[in-house]
């Protein structure tokens, strides 16, 4: 058996950063930009009202309040997305709505409260030719300035920056249509052994329906990969050879079961027959039997068949080769340290990894360790939203123990 910190780094040597692809800024959302964004013009392209109210020149505001207000003839009343036909003279205002361009002569807006507006305007109707500021308005009040956002020329994005729902924003407002991304890596995946069934199919005695695939294309999706489903694999070799070759066309294989030592193991051999096998055996339970290597130059993934094995290995290993894949930097699970609420042992001394509930309490993470700690046992996974460490040295915690929690999803924070 190898560690785990050198079966991770021998896989995410063969992880390659795939190449890039041109896709519209939604479409792109969780990939990395392949090049840096540079901005064509200034956002805002000019000044503009930040609120509902009067563009005005600030000095025929001075001494303005409500027992002295100033009068100010309204000369026309400007809309967002329309162009300033008038420019403000001394004792004149223009009535102006939010995002509309400040016109020539304003130098501030006063918002519609400030002044004798009424603010229910159906029941008093406002006059149409005055206004009546109460305040006394400051150069520049309300005023969102041209290229306050973004300078026309600018470097925006850079290469290498993962696009959240804000990157995607961004690109959209500088009118982009495609933007070019490191291309998300298409993984095929396929199920071993003669006692799956697919779902739907009609039970029979000794069979089970495969869960497995359907959880790894699920995780697959969620770090950004493309699933593609190869089905089930019978446990023979010409059989695994033929849905092995079948997978050969994606960036990457990943195949469940048959990489332990039983007679009907035969992952293994084809691995071994087909390409090469780098290793087949870790130091951490659950996920033990995990066969690295490639066929035909293409990274082949052997997860183990009991589920929670799998999904446990998955996270560890091909998590981090998609996101390298992917042109990502942050590999690793984020990890909290938590106080335990519960015990378990480690007779055997590998990096066991524990289906946990993390929550927040007291300005302090608890960890519970959830009933049902075999591997097999799916729905403790399903229950969990973490999982502790308890490290290859360490033979036994108990509760009140100091943990680390590897997080599958975030807590709600109190």
């Amino acid at each position: 058996m190898i560690s785990l910190e050198d079966a991770r780094e021998r896989i995410l040597a063969r992880a390659h950063v795939l190449p890039s692809e041109k896709r519209s800024p939604l479409d792109a959302l969780g990939q990395v930009l392949a090049e840096d964004v540079r901005a064509g013009f200034s956002i805002p392209p000019s000044d503009n009202a930040a609120m509902d109210g009067y563009a005005v020149r600030a000095d025929d505001t001075t001494g303005a309040s409500p027992e002295a207000p100033r009068a100010l003839q309204v000369i026309a009343e400007l809309p967002a997305g329309q162009a300033p036909t008038l420019a403000v003279a001394p004792g004149t205002a223009i009535r102006i709505m939010t995002g509309a361009p400040v016109p020539p002569g304003a130098d501030a807006i006063v918002q519609f409260e400030l002044t004798d507006e009424p603010a229910d305007r159906r029941a008093a109707p406002r006059r149409a030719d005055r206004v009546a500021i109460l305040v006394a308005a400051k150069p520049g009040q309300s005023i969102r300035r041209a290229g306050e956002d973004i300078q026309a020329g600018e470097v925006v994005l850079t290469k290498g920056t993962e696009l959240r729902p804000a990157e995607v924003g961004v690109l959209a407002s500088l009118g982009l249509t495609e933007v070019a991304v490191v291309r998300r890596p298409r993984v095929a995946i396929l199920s071993t052994g003669d006692e799956l069934l697919s779902p739907g199919e009609e039970r029979r005695p000794g069979a089970i329906y495969d869960a497995n695939s359907y959880a790894i294309g699920a995780l697959v999706r969620r770090y950004g990969g493309e699933p593609i489903m190869l089905g089930i694999a019978r446990d023979r070799v010409d059989e695994l050879v033929a849905r092995v070759r079948m997978g050969l066309a994606a960036d990457m294989l990943i195949t469940s079961a048959g990489v332990s030592a039983g007679d009907y193991d035969v992952v293994k051999d084809v691995l071994a027959a087909e390409g090469e096998i780098g290793f087949w055996q870790v130091r951490m339970k659950p996920g033990r039997p995990l066969a690295f290597g490639q066929i035909q130059g293409v990274p082949f993934v052997g997860l183990p068949g009991n589920p929670v094995a799998s999904i446990v290995a998955f996270e560890q290993f091909v998590r981090p080769a998609l996101f390298r894949m992917q042109g990502k930097t942050k590999l690793i699970k984020p990890e909290v340290e938590a106080r335990l609420v519960g015990s378990a042992s480690n007779g055997d001394r590998r990096r066991c990894f524990l289906r946990a509930v993390v929550s927040r309490e007291s300005g302090d993470y608890v960890a519970r360790i959830t009933v049902g700690q075999g591997s097999g046992v799916l729905s403790s996974l399903a229950r969990a939203n973490a999982l502790v460490i308890i490290p290859e040295e360490v033979s036994r915690v108990d509760t009140g123990d100091r943990v680390r929690a590897q997080m599958l999803d975030w807590p709600e924070v109190e």
